[in-house]
């Protein structure tokens, strides 16, 4: 593993933000989920996320995750991506968000 300095983590952007809207992504090659996160300050920022195989989406809404912000949008099919939503693999290698254990303002940032 490459080793960093504590000011390239903060170069990165990570923040919390509540998921406002989730839609079946039905456009994307891999099946997906478009997402509408209140990012507080930032507002609402939009995002696709490969989650469906965990998640419903009436059960996304509320839910705070954690996303890097500060990347450029990239657009997926006709939709432009404007934060990445983090998540780790669990046993069956399926992604499950990152998220707070208690609620956080949304727009706070990981230190």
């Amino acid at each position: 593993m490459q080793t960093i300095d504590y000011s390239d983590f903060q170069r990165i952007e990570l923040r919390v933000g509540t998921i406002e809207r989730c839609e079946i992504f039905e456009k994307a090659k891999k099946p997906s989920f478009k997402l509408w996160i209140n990012l507080g300050e930032l507002g609402i920022k939009k995002s696709s996320a490969q989650i469906t195989q965990v998640y419903h989406p009436k059960d996304l809404i509320g839910r705070q995750v954690l996303c890097v912000c500060n990347f450029p949008p990239k657009q997926i099919a006709d939709f432009m991506s404007e934060v990445l939503v983090t998540g780790v693999n669990n046993e069956e290698g399926h992604v499950v968000l990152m998220s707070v254990d208690k609620p956080v303002p949304n727009g706070n940032r990981l230190y």
